[in-house]
């Protein structure tokens, strides 16, 4: 490692190049009206823009800014159709997240202990050792 770069760290089953894969989907699914325009794509094989936006009820400029973080991110394709283009999903693309979020899901039915328990005692704040 280089100075000035940071090393990723990564859980036991997640490899670095994926934990950026991961970061751009979870990202762009991070607002409500990419999550609509997903959840309308599900519904659908393919669908012109005029379809989203009467759908989603937002301006054709905001669901065109909405889809290119989508495609950016690899879960939209679009593909030209003169005089419009299709829009699908590509489901691939939300496997890693997937994967992360199910290994959350089964780590989260796991009894945890806890790091802080306000009801036991204080520990020590030195280490030093005191002579009887």
């Amino acid at each position: 490692m280089t100075a000035g770069q940071a090393k990723t760290r990564t859980g036991p089953d997640i490899e670095a190049p994926q934990t950026a894969q991961i970061a751009s989907v979870a990202k762009a699914l991070g607002h409500p009206a990419r999550i609509a325009i997903v959840s309308f794509l599900m519904a659908r094989d393919g669908c012109v823009a005029g379809d989203i936006v009467d759908a989603v009820g937002l301006a054709q400029s905001t669901v065109s800014e909405h889809l290119r973080i989508l495609k950016a991110a690899g879960l939209v394709t679009g593909a030209i159709e003169h005089p419009r283009i299709c829009y699908s999903l590509n489901p691939a693309a939300a496997a890693p997240l997937q994967a992360l979020l199910g290994e959350l899901a089964g780590h989260a039915a796991r009894p945890v202990a806890a790091c802080y328990d306000p009801a036991a005692p204080a520990a020590p704040r030195s280490l030093a050792t005191t002579k009887d």
